[in-house]
């Protein structure tokens, strides 16, 4: 620091150097640049001589800070005119969307299936006896009567067995003959000793009774008179045995008749049950209808018990139709189901069974046709049906549609009421059917909902119909 009163360098004093600073700083543009009148000094150090330097009006930074503010008036611009205007607009092609109108009505939840014509009576043909077939009667597609004969089989091991069985019969017969023959004369032998002894009873009664008067005369001898008191009591015991041995043969008789009756009834079933087989070698159609398969071939091995075809009556049909397995619980014997599919007209079937097993996710029903089925109605057509799951309830209603999967049933554009734009609103569906939705909130009858899809609109608020 200089001594005070001393003279600063340049012979410029403390005091107006510190006011030249001053002055510097407050403006680059001043200094280093000498004032009016003034000479610039030459020939000194260089000190206290400042250039003039020019800063650029457009830089890199002041550039982005102008670019971020133009974007933020723009966005904030652009809100307030989505806000003003209603939001994002989309314009879409009126023709290209699908409008369906809120109404009240009453809301039937039912499920769609489709239902197969099966006959409502199927036999199945089968080999009562095995065999091989011999003859081929009928031909698939012919209409049969009850009885008819469609084939023949052979067996010739049911044949043989046929012949043994009538020949034991036979021999069983015989022998039963026998025995009434040997019976038979056995009883008229007793019976002719029984007349017999009666007869010499008759005449030594007579003769006692004689020789007890005389014997008690002493008339005769004692020894005459006790033979025939001795003859007398013979010929009763005799007749008491023979009538006896009578009685026994009687029931021996019965006993043996009724053994060999016996014998005879079992063979006779035998036979019967045989012969009934050997008729079962032809098989015949067990009702009136249509033979719709038949799989039999002359010359074929057709096992016992096998299938071999079947007869369907043609004259009613039935709908089995296959549920998804969701619905178990609620599908109920005597539920009611419609269709159009039947002709020209509307038909209305009852659920007449319930398959209670399971395949694939499916359990099968059988519908019954209100009134008899249609007269062209054939085995293996289909047709939708509306089975019902319940009593009708009235609800607010909406058509379904392809919107729905696209806001999850959340909300849907709506049209303003002169029809030339839609705005996007908030609702709330409940249950629903093949053909509508039940409306619980945001939406009233008499609305315009778009109900196609909404896949092309994207986040847009309101929709502009051209």
């Amino acid at each position: 620091m200089a001594p005070h009163g001393s003279t600063a360098p340049n012979g410029a004093s403390p005091g107006d150097r510190a006011s030249d600073d001053q002055a510097s700083s407050e403006s680059p543009l001043l200094r280093g640049t000498p004032s009016s009148g003034d000479a610039p000094e030459t020939g000194g150090t260089g000190e206290g001589i400042d250039r003039s330097i020019e800063t650029p009006v457009f830089t890199l930074t002041r550039a982005a800070a102008g670019l971020a503010a133009v974007l933020l008036l723009g966005a904030l611009a652009y809100g307030v005119w989505t806000t003003a205007t209603g939001g994002e607009v989309y314009n879409v092609d009126r023709d290209k969307v699908t409008v369906s109108r809120v109404q009240q009505g009453d809301f039937q939840e039912f499920i769609a299936v489709t239902g197969t014509a099966v006959p409502e009576k199927t036999v199945f043909l089968s080999a009562e006896e095995g065999g091989r077939v011999e003859t081929v009667l009928a031909r698939v597609g012919a209409q049969v009567q009850a009885g008819t004969p469609i084939l023949r089989l052979s067996n010739n091991d049911l044949r043989l067995e046929l012949a043994d069985t009538e020949t034991r019969l036979a021999e069983q017969r015989s022998s039963m003959q026998q025995l009434r023959m040997s019976m038979e004369e056995r009883r008229l032998s007793l019976q002719r000793d029984l007349a017999d002894i009666r007869n010499q009873l008759r005449r030594l009664e007579r003769q006692f009774k004689r020789q007890k008067r005389l014997h008690e005369q002493d008339l005769i001898a004692d020894r005459t008179f006790q033979r025939t008191r001795d003859d007398l009591r013979y010929q009763r015991r005799r007749l008491e045995l023979t009538q006896s041995a009578y009685r026994q043969d009687s029931l021996s008789f019965r006993s043996q008749l009724q053994q060999q009756r016996r014998q005879r009834q079992r063979l006779d079933e035998q036979y019967e049950v045989i012969q009934e087989s050997v008729e079962s070698l032809t098989v015949r159609a067990p009702i009136d209808g249509q033979l719709t398969s038949l799989d039999a071939e002359v010359g074929q091995t057709i096992g016992r018990g096998e299938r071999i075809g079947r007869v369907d009556n043609t004259e009613d049909f039935k709908l089995r139709a296959q549920v998804d397995e969701f619905y178990i619980e609620r599908v109920q014997h005597g539920q009611t189901a419609t269709t159009d599919a039947l002709g020209d007209t509307s038909h209305t079937l009852t659920v007449d069974r319930i398959y209670p097993e399971v395949e694939d996710g499916r359990f099968e029903v059988d519908l019954a046709v209100q009134g008899g089925s249609p007269p062209d109605l054939r085995r293996g057509q289909t047709a939708r049906l509306r089975l019902q799951l319940g009593q009708p309830q009235a609800a607010t209603l909406l058509a379904r549609g392809g919107f729905y999967q696209s806001t999850g049933g959340n909300w849907a554009y709506v049209l303003t009421d002169d029809g030339s734009s839609a705005v996007r609103r908030p609702i709330r569906l409940g249950r629903q059917n093949p053909n509508h939705f039940e409306v619980l909130g945001g939406l009233e009858p008499g609305d315009r909902v778009i109900t196609s899809s909404y896949d092309t609109f994207g986040d847009a608020d309101r929709l502009s119909l051209e």
